[in-house]
């Protein structure tokens, strides 16, 4: 699944967070992974936003993409150039 959300970084940049969850970068040493969580060792995939809406690893999936209500509105504002959308139609 796809989550559109904010994350932190640290003072160093070595590490991001969210959800409160420590990630560090894999150095490009993942498969289909860049990061990994620093306490389970699970790896993720972690990117910014795109404006096209294939905010996926695989852009022509098709399986939902979560939004955080607390980016939603900034999400189709600002990156999507959009009007806000409710949660429902997300």
């Amino acid at each position: 699944m796809a989550r559109i959300g904010r994350v932190t970084f640290s003072k160093t940049g070595k590490s991001i967070s969210y959800g409160g969850r420590t990630f560090q970068s894999l150095k490009g040493s993942g498969f289909k992974a860049n990061y990994f969580d620093v306490e389970t060792g699970e790896r993720f995939w972690i990117s910014g936003p795109r404006k096209d809406g294939k905010d996926r690893l695989n852009p022509d999936s098709s399986a939902p993409v979560e939004i955080d209500p607390d980016v939603a509105e900034e999400y189709w504002r600002e990156i999507r150039g959009e009007l806000f959308r409710d949660a429902a139609e997300n």
